[in-house]
């Protein structure tokens, strides 16, 4: 169900893209430093903040709406749990076989953190922040503003255009490539299968429960391989 009335500001969305593009045209010692690595985040949460004051019916332009929990909750675990095995895999078998170092997910901040704080607790938040700015900021006022292109291209262009800059953007955040080195990449096919089922269903849920099962489930396994 979309909303009625016309939207405003939905460019703002290009701000954190642009961040993030910008920041690896940086020097490699200013790339290196915390504040600037979440710079582009912190943009991005500006720019929604302003969306957010300026647009009404914001949680039916998201996808938030009270009726689409249960929807929320039957595809967003189907696809977490398919997601976090595929994943846990990954990265336990095929990664170390390419030559790839996985010892290092030792030291992460998110290793860091006690597990009973980060298992549920900080996952859930981690994953709520992120698909709400990701998939329902700036993946939904990308196809707000490309959907004016569908008399020039088809819809199903448009919208894959739009899930794949969102997509890029995500895998690409200064922070998860410091962070996850070059396991960033899943980060990129997550985006996409997430970035998809919300075009479809435009139930931010979806992605927000599919993200928080696949991490939990990736979370507990590694950490447990890691540990042994």
């Amino acid at each position: 169900m979309h909303p009625v009335s016309p939207e405003r500001l939905a460019w703002l969305a290009w701000l954190p893209i642009l961040a993030t593009a910008l920041f690896y045209a940086l020097p490699s010692d200013l790339q290196s430093d915390r504040a600037i690595q979440f710079l582009p985040q912190a943009v991005a949460y500006a720019a929604l903040a302003l969306w957010v004051q300026h647009n009404a019916g914001i949680t039916a332009r998201l996808g938030l709406r009270t009726p689409q929990i249960g929807q929320g909750l039957r595809w967003g675990i189907v696809a977490g749990l398919i997601l976090g095995t595929a994943n846990a895999g990954v990265i336990l078998q095929l990664v170390p076989r390419l030559g790839y170092d996985i010892a290092f997910l030792r030291e992460t901040p998110h290793a860091q953190v006690p597990p009973a704080i980060m298992l549920p607790w900080l996952i859930v938040a981690i994953a709520m922040f992120v698909e709400v700015n990701f998939r329902g900021f700036l993946l939904g006022r990308l196809l707000a503003l490309t959907e004016r292109m569908v008399p020039v291209l088809p819809m199903p262009l448009v919208s894959c255009l739009a899930v794949g800059t969102t997509a890029l953007t995500f895998s690409f955040d200064p922070f998860m490539v410091v962070t996850f080195r070059h396991l960033h990449w899943i980060a990129l096919w997550d985006g996409l299968v997430w970035g998809l089922l919300w075009v479809r269903l435009r139930n931010l849920y979806v992605p927000i429960v599919a993200h928080t099962v696949e991490v939990m489930i990736m979370y507990s396994v590694i950490k447990m391989v890691l540990s042994a």
